[in-house]
């Protein structure tokens, strides 16, 4: 377990950015800028997530998150494509896009308001997405249906030499919600509530969508990337909970855990 010194270190790194709403592929805009992006210590000056650069820690990096459904994301239902990838017809199928721009190696929550956004009507799956050449995804994640959601995500950027090779979803196997009955473990990786307990649906809680970002690798200087491991330590703690001035998410109204 971390010391309480070694917690009060973590927290340091944490940076939370919120998004109100999602937009079309047509007006995308990147969030943040070199304010998010770490001020004068920024040195990439890439704004668009489809376009292809190489970081160092402090350094803002832009990438987006769409939604849409699973297929969408697929050529011929076989090959997994990014969304900046023009063979696919995400606009036109009117999915949504959240942009973000962290600082490198610290710890981000971002969170996604749903109340004029849920993610059932756009397809209920996302897809996180940076670079062209480079082109980096994630596989989809189940987001929502019209029976269960899933609000507390981890995401991890792998890069190699300041270029991003990998984002990968982390999953805890439902350990987060276990013995909870207010939570459904679907498919023993995600834990999920009911929709219509979504205050959108009519029902009383909060299900903006919470993700937790980290990094991994290496920086274009071959410094070692560390927030992933910082996350491992912090697993006992509520990110939600630690930061008293963030919006409730589903999980914190829920025994306060992320």
């Amino acid at each position: 377990m971390c010391s309480s010194k070694t917690l009060t270190h973590l927290i340091s790194t944490v940076v939370i950015l919120l998004i109100t709403t999602t937009t079309s592929f047509h007006n995308a805009v990147a969030l943040g800028g070199d304010v998010v992006g770490g001020g004068g210590s920024n040195t990439n000056h890439i704004y668009s997530p489809c376009s292809d650069t190489k970081i160092q820690r402090s350094d803002g990096f832009t990438f987006g998150i769409a939604f849409s459904s699973r297929p969408s994301f697929f050529l011929n239902q076989t090959v997994l494509l990014s969304p900046c990838d023009r063979r696919l017809t995400l606009a036109a199928m009117n999915s949504q896009l959240s942009i973000f721009r962290p600082k490198v190696d610290e710890i981000s929550l971002l969170s996604i308001n749903t109340s004029a956004f849920f993610p059932d009507n756009y397809g209920g799956y996302m897809v996180a997405f940076a670079g062209r050449k480079y082109a980096a995804r994630s596989i989809p994640a189940f987001i929502a249906n019209s029976t269960f959601i899933v609000t507390s995500f981890t995401l991890v950027m792998e890069f190699q030499k300041g270029r991003l090779q990998n984002l990968y979803w982390k999953r805890d196997g439902c350990a987060s919600c276990k013995g909870n009955q207010n939570f459904v473990c679907l498919n023993r990786q995600d834990c999920a509530i009911r929709t219509p307990s979504c205050k959108v649906r009519g029902g009383t809680v909060d299900c903006s969508l919470g993700i937790q970002l980290a990094f991994s690798g290496t920086d274009k200087h071959l410094r070692v990337l560390n927030s992933w491991y910082e996350v491992e330590n912090l697993k006992q703690y509520s990110l939600y909970g630690l930061y008293s001035n963030l919006k409730s998410s589903l999980t914190s109204q829920f025994n306060n855990f992320f």
